[in-house]
């Protein structure tokens, strides 16, 4: 199985990307991972938020295979601990071979196609952050997630 990251834009602080591709590098010794980065749009600020979403979303299922199970990170998706989401990475890995892809929408979040598109919704937190942010927290989650799979010290109860 292969678990992908797509993102809409790119991290422009080089502390998180850093982070970020620290974990990415982690995550190799277990899984195929792969970051997928949309670029930002051209002229944004002539369109309106629903003409950023749409154009957007466009991008997005561009880079979706129709057998991906495609998860978006989102406010009013589904939390779980982080034990429970290895559980859920875990069950993936051994009944599916559907790549699972994880997008983290633009600022304005996704347009109604995408939604669509969608087979869940999870949200890291009831907190709001970045999405700059967030690509740091899925990242460090997912590998938890890899080492509680494992039975390696990362995470302690």
């Amino acid at each position: 199985m292969k678990i992908k990251l797509i993102m809409v834009g790119k991290t422009t602080d080089k502390i998180l990307a850093g982070l970020i591709d620290e974990y990415a590098n982690r995550l190799k010794h277990y899984i195929m991972f792969e970051q997928i980065i949309i670029p930002e749009l051209k002229n944004a600020r002539s369109l309106t938020f629903e003409q950023q979403k749409e154009k957007e979303g466009l991008a997005i299922l561009a880079k979706l295979d129709n057998t991906d199970e495609v998860i978006l990170l989102d406010e009013r998706g589904k939390q779980f601990s982080s034990v429970d989401f290895a559980a859920l990475i875990s069950n993936k890995m051994v009944f599916s071979n559907k790549s699972m892809v994880f997008v983290v929408g633009g600022p304005y979040g996704f347009s109604p196609d995408v939604y669509q598109r969608a087979d869940s919704k999870l949200s890291l937190s009831k907190m709001t952050f970045s999405h700059q942010m967030i690509r740091l927290l899925f990242a460090e989650q997912l590998y938890r997630a890899m080492t509680i799979i494992k039975g390696e010290p990362y995470h302690h109860e």
